[in-house]
């Protein structure tokens, strides 16, 4: 139950017969009728519960749009329900105009909406349906909390997606649609062709040509069905912010996009995130279901507080095959995570596969490194400095190894990435 403020104008009111008649039994006389009111106004009002709730919610949204969740309020009884109505959700989901003014006849049906626009990446789910119902006196009101289920999964924003067409057009040109194919180290054959001044030599296929009795030379094309591996480190060190984001989210960035173009070029991929634990492990060949699975899987995975254990995931790579793959390790250059961490592990995974460590840098460290204008400055540069040394010494380390380290700001991390693998497609080294 729920008093109004009409209540307390009316027990207010009996200042009146209290004036006229000052006595101890007036004032009691007056609370008792007071009472007596307004439980009549609380028997009265509708039962919140009876009320009939359907919610209508997308799935899923990408982080900075918008969606509404939609609430149809039916009425079966026949007594007007009058009040108010709070659809609950987390504040991290923005929700706007979460109280409804609720006005419902016997038998209508109502729709609310609340606009929804999430802050954050994961799933959001709806807290519950608060419904207060007033008596006809508008004295007192009935409440109570209901469960109305509801779930909206915040998808990554995916902001390097703007990139896939120009790098499309580059693994166009690999493929041999928009380019004549050609003879290479690490390329597939494709099909046979008549002989045309220029061609090369050595793709003369003596064979073929003795058949037909006259020259007839091989066509390539680079490399289809590799095995690509992504594995993306959720430890505590993934959890520090790089400007406004995690790293982890500059992270899942680079996967998406890679996971894109790789799809694209019929490669295999499989993408791992997880610290001690799998977090999320997506694979396919279908390129639309891949993009979209690998989206919708790692949307959310969040940063654990605690260390990546690089046993468990050089396993799971392990796992997916023992075909020799190109295994991106996406992770920060962390050198007291990574030296005690990765290098022990990392000749094993790098005597068998083409390995690559993708970093976030933060563009703060080089601003800072700059500053020497007052002695707080300087300070600062000496320790931005320390850093950069320390991540550089980790690099050289695992460059020994004969593994490749890409070290690059949020916004540049996925095209530094893709263009390494299109290097190496381009190269015939996958």
């Amino acid at each position: 139950m729920a008093l109004t403020s009409r209540a307390l104008w009316l027990v207010l009111l009996g200042i009146v017969p209290v004036v006229l008649r000052p006595t101890a039994s007036t004032v009691w006389l007056w609370l008792l009728l007071c009472a007596v009111v307004v439980a009549v106004d609380v028997l009265l009002a509708p039962r919140p519960r009876s009320l009939r709730f359907e919610r209508a919610l997308p799935t899923s949204v990408r982080l900075g749009e918008s969606v509404s969740s939609s609430l149809l309020v039916t009425n079966p009884g026949t007594r007007t329900a009058r009040g108010l109505l709070r659809d609950a959700w987390p504040p991290s989901t923005g929700a706007e105009l979460t109280r409804h003014t609720l006005r419902l006849s016997g038998g209508e049906r109502t729709r609310l909406t609340t606009a929804l626009t999430p802050t954050r990446r994961g799933d959001r789910i709806a807290d519950r349906v608060t419904v207060r119902l007033r008596g006809p006196l508008g004295l007192a009101a009935r409440q109570a909390s209901l469960e109305v289920p509801g779930r909206l999964r915040v998808l990554h924003p995916f902001p390097s997606r703007k990139h896939i067409p120009s790098r499309l057009a580059v693994l166009r040109q690999l493929d041999g649609r928009a380019a004549m194919r050609t003879r290479g180290q690490g390329t597939e054959f494709d099909s046979l062709r008549d002989y045309v001044e220029g061609d090369d030599v050595r793709s003369i296929d003596w064979r073929a040509t003795a058949r037909r009795q006259a020259l007839v030379v091989r066509t390539w094309q680079p490399e289809q069905h590799r095995r690509i591996v992504i594995v993306l480190d959720t430890s505590r060190t993934s959890a520090g912010r790089v400007g406004d984001a995690p790293r982890l989210d500059s992270g899942m960035d680079a996967t998406l996009f890679l996971t894109a173009i790789a799809g694209h070029a019929r490669d295999r991929v499989h993408v791992i995130a997880g610290d001690r634990t799998v977090r999320a492990h997506v694979s396919g060949h279908d390129r639309a279901a891949l993009l979209h699975d690998a989206i919708s899987e790692l949307a959310p995975v969040d940063a654990q507080l605690i260390e990546a254990d690089w046993r468990l995931l050089a396993s799971e790579v392990t796992k997916v095959g023992a075909q020799r793959a190109l295994v991106v390790l996406i992770t920060p250059l962390e050198s007291s995570a990574l030296e005690e961490g990765l290098l022990p592990v990392l000749p094993a995974l790098a005597s068998r596969h083409r390995v690559v460590i993708a970093s976030v840098s933060d563009p703060a460290v080089e601003a800072l490194r700059l500053g020497r204008g007052t002695a707080t400055e300087v300070y600062a540069a000496a320790a931005a400095e320390r850093t950069v040394g320390l991540r550089a010494r980790t690099a050289g380390a695992f460059q020994s190894l004969g593994v490749e380290v890409l070290d690059q700001p949020p916004e540049r991390l996925p095209l530094a990435l893709v263009d390494h693998y299109l290097a190496l497609k381009r190269q015939g080294l996958l």
